[in-house]
């Protein structure tokens, strides 16, 4: 029979409805306000729809229209030609790219929550320290760091491989401080329960920790997701056949101005793939943005 306190506790995330008073005209100003702002945040969007199904005379019109007149699925087809007639077949990069961004965001995850745990949740010398580092790492952009680890990357000898671009996403630092982070919320009194009843370290994490800091790792899975799916592996694969598709489809923008309606459906696949993921994790995402503290 399990116990108690393996069950995931998804309602110490929760908080009390505040009692907003606030006046009809005050809510009806506030949603024509936030209309606006979704209006123009969705322009883009819609943009990218449209211009998948504009024939070329309407894609190179100044102003841009923002609806095809003649929609057409012209640029599917030819997108699909250019596919067939690749070096490499094209369900090659496929399997590369679920390779590299699967293992790239699941290891992540793994890892830094792996690491968080002991973070959040142990004392040992040097905690403290280690947890700045980490912060202090955020602070670097990947063009600072890109250097030192191409030099990593060729030490290891793992150049022209997936784990040339596995690897480098489980160091991550974002991952661990939002992980620690939320693995902090947890009541102390919840694992010290757990221990009193012979629980290891490993059934902890995996039986109280990561089920109570879903949101958490979820909105990691998504951010993670969307790095990895747009890195196209130029800087370490050499080798045609271990590239992923963000690397064929950018191959096809590139293509000049014949390639055009072709390269306004890629544009499509390239925005609707992480669009699709936050939106399956979306619930998930918001209750990360939303909590607070949590008291024991």
């Amino acid at each position: 029979m399990a116990r108690d306190y393996m069950k995931p506790r998804g309602h110490i995330f929760r908080r009390k409805k505040k009692q907003l008073n606030r006046s009809m005209a005050g809510n009806l100003s506030l949603f024509i306000f936030m209309g606006i702002c979704g209006v123009f945040m969705a322009l883009p969007l819609v943009l990218i729809v449209s211009n998948a199904f504009k024939p070329l005379d309407e894609l190179f019109r100044y102003p841009p229209m923002l609806f095809p007149r003649n929609p057409r699925l012209d640029n599917f087809s030819d997108l699909l030609v250019l596919m067939s007639n690749s070096w490499v077949p094209f369900s090659r990069y496929i399997i590369n790219t679920l390779i590299i961004v699967g293992g790239g965001t699941v290891g992540h995850v793994v890892v830094a929550s792996l690491a968080a745990y002991p973070l959040a949740k142990h004392d040992f010398p040097g905690k403290n320290m280690i947890f700045r580092m980490v912060v202090l790492s955020l602070m670097f952009s990947w063009q600072v760091t890109q250097i030192p680890n191409y030099l990593i990357i060729s030490k290891l000898k793992i150049n022209n491989t997936y784990l040339a671009l596995i690897l480098p996403a489980f160091a991550f630092g974002l991952g661990l401080y939002l992980m620690k982070q939320f693995m902090e919320q947890i009541p102390n009194s919840l694992i010290e329960s757990a221990r009193l009843d012979g629980a290891s370290e490993y059934k902890i994490y995996w039986s109280i920790i990561m089920p109570n800091v879903k949101p958490a790792w979820l909105t990691l899975a998504v951010l993670q997701f969307q790095q990895m799916w747009g890195n196209t592996g130029s800087q370490y694969l050499r080798s045609e056949e271990l590239k992923p598709l963000q690397f064929a489809l950018q191959q096809i923008v590139n293509g000049g101005p014949a390639r055009q309606g072709a390269a306004a459906v890629v544009t499509l696949l390239i925005a609707a793939v992480p669009a699709i993921f936050f939106i399956v994790c979306q619930s998930s995402i918001i209750e990360t943005m939303t909590t607070s503290g949590m008291k024991e």
